[in-house]
């Protein structure tokens, strides 16, 4: 992929990331010309430079951190962190390898990229001087052809009147005719003004700024790659003369390599591709059928019912340039404010958040309907008709979520639909996401684990002690089996602390003993002995 195919429209996308990599580049220089000063005095000094350094945004909500230069250089940072000491003896080869020649080569990339720009904006210009040739020509046309119509219906209400001399009616067809001939020049004008147009605009977007957007990929890259190569030189300098340190040097060396200039343009690519399809060619607009005065089926332009249909230099056109200002969007609830294939990927986060939210309401409502069984079977541990509150509100937030998914699926298949039809049949077809597991534990989410839920299904049966049963029936003495009916692993951490449950770690495998019977709970063996219930939604199970 190329940035002339994939983002021939984002013209301002491209201006401000090649600024930002020049940017990197400045800080990097300025960076180690400011680390020399720092190697000759103490290590504090150089820590306190790391920290000036890092970015201020964390990475999940920097864009730019997504890009291997970005990283790269935030690896670097740590590391020198790591290694704070002795610095003094490498600040003149640092001085001399990367400060006066990285700041060298930034001043010719800065004149390369404006001059690219300059020829963009040149070529802008052009095909805006262009289009507005195209509307005079299609103005002076529909003017014309009123002023040849207007001639031609004087000439014949002369030469219906009796009272008009011979003259005036010889005058006014005179005047007709010539109206009638400068309206078929300003059309042929028009129609050659159009071909131009249209050629210029073709031009345009599919030779002219696609090579001059390569060009600037090509310079990104290089920039790119050279910038990588001036973080190698700063591992370089540190090796010849801190050996005792050379690990956490060879780890800044590793992200100095981590640099992938190819990858940062898809990366861009990634984070800024539209999806619109390119203008194609602006139709031509025929304002000479009024000029005809016997309508026909055949006639160009012309309405059924023989009525002329001009058309009003006011009427509304799609806008064509990508490199204007852009107006002021209202932020809509399906994102289609955004450009398509950025709606589709919002659309899909959004959904994935849903069903999120959505298992882990069903995961509670579970929870909640075996927490009511054990309060009925053991009124000792709680009320019931306590839990009822809770139950109506899951179930009302569960009805509420699946709404939600299937406006949001609407909503995506409909964005992607725009997306495939906009990449057409050479593109391939975007997956749907994967439905969220459905194997959780109770009141689980993502970055905590059950024990630590405080509305999980383990902490309200720990408030009235401990030592309380979970089920009656776990008291029984359990029967040994032949052998086992299948084996399982645990996916979360339990604390089997009532009795006739036990204790497992995550990860851990353990032998089934006795498959769920509707209760919500599976007997397993432990390996090293002891046998007891787990909560079914904990594990994995594998039967033989």
């Amino acid at each position: 992929m190329d940035w002339g195919t994939e983002l021939w429209d984002q013209f301002e996308v491209l201006e401000r990331h090649t600024q930002w990599g020049l940017d990197l580049l400045d800080k990097y220089v300025k960076f180690v010309k400011e680390r020399t000063e720092v190697e000759q005095a103490y290590a504090k000094q150089l820590r306190s430079l790391v920290k000036k350094y890092l970015p201020k945004r964390p990475a999940k909500d920097d864009p730019e951190s997504k890009f291997s230069q970005q990283q790269s250089f935030v690896q670097i940072l740590q590391e020198v962190n790591d290694f704070a000491g002795q610095r003094e003896l490498v600040a003149e080869n640092l001085g001399v390898r990367v400060c006066l020649e990285l700041a060298k080569y930034s001043q010719e990339m800065k004149q390369e990229r404006k001059m690219h720009f300059q020829e963009g904006r040149r070529a802008q210009q052009q095909l805006e001087s262009s289009f507005k040739q195209l509307e005079n020509s299609k103005r002076k046309f529909e003017r014309d052809c009123r002023e040849a119509e207007k001639a031609a219906q004087t000439a014949e209400r002369l030469d219906q009147d009796i009272n008009a001399t011979k003259a005036d009616v010889e005058k006014a067809k005179q005047q007709a005719h010539l109206r009638s001939h400068m309206a078929e020049e300003s059309k042929n004008e028009y129609a050659a003004q159009l071909q131009r147009f249209n050629r210029d605009q073709s031009h345009f977007y599919f030779s002219q700024m696609p090579q001059i957007f390569d060009k600037l990929q090509d310079m990104d890259e290089r920039r790119a790659t050279h910038l990588g190569a001036g973080y190698g030189l700063l591992s370089e300098a540190e090796l010849q003369v801190v050996p005792i340190i050379a690990k956490c040097l060879e780890g800044m060396k590793v992200a100095a390599d981590a640099v992938d200039a190819k990858n940062d343009s898809q990366v861009l690519i990634e984070l800024h591709k539209s999806g619109f399809a390119r203008p194609g060619d602006v139709e031509f607009e025929d304002f000479s059928q009024p000029m005809n005065r016997v309508p026909s089926d055949s006639s160009l332009g012309t309405p059924s019912d023989g009525r002329p249909e001009l058309r009003g230099s006011g009427r509304s056109r799609a806008k064509r340039w990508p490199f204007g200002k852009k107006n002021k969007t209202v932020v809509t609830e399906d994102f289609s404010h955004l450009p398509p294939e950025q709606q589709r990927k919002r659309l899909q986060q959004q959904l994935e958040e849903r069903n999120r939210e959505l298992q882990k309401e069903v995961d509670q409502r579970e929870a909640l309907k075996k927490m009511k069984d054990v309060y009925e079977k053991t009124p000792q541990m709680g009320d019931p008709a306590s839990l009822e509150p809770r139950i109506t509100e899951t179930l009302n937030n569960i009805e509420r979520l699946k709404l939600e998914v299937h406006k949001y699926e609407a909503w995506l298949a409909e964005a992607e639909s725009r997306v495939l039809s906009n990449r057409g049949d050479s593109l391939g077809r975007h997956t749907r996401p994967p439905e969220p597991p459905a194997s959780a534990p109770p009141d689980s989410s993502t970055n905590s684990r059950p024990q630590d839920d405080k509305e999980s299904s383990e902490e309200p049966l720990s408030e009235e002690g401990q030592d309380a049963p979970i089920y009656t029936e776990f008291d029984e003495d359990f029967e040994e089996p032949a052998s086992p009916i299948g084996h399982c692993v645990a996916i979360y951490h339990f604390e089997g602390s009532s009795e006739g449950t036990i204790s497992m770690a995550e990860g851990e495998d353990l032998s089934l003993m006795e498959e769920d019977k509707g209760d919500g709970w599976t007997r397993v063996r432990r390996k090293q002995g002891g046998e007891g219930y787990v909560p079914t939604s904990y594990l994995r199970v594998t039967l033989s």
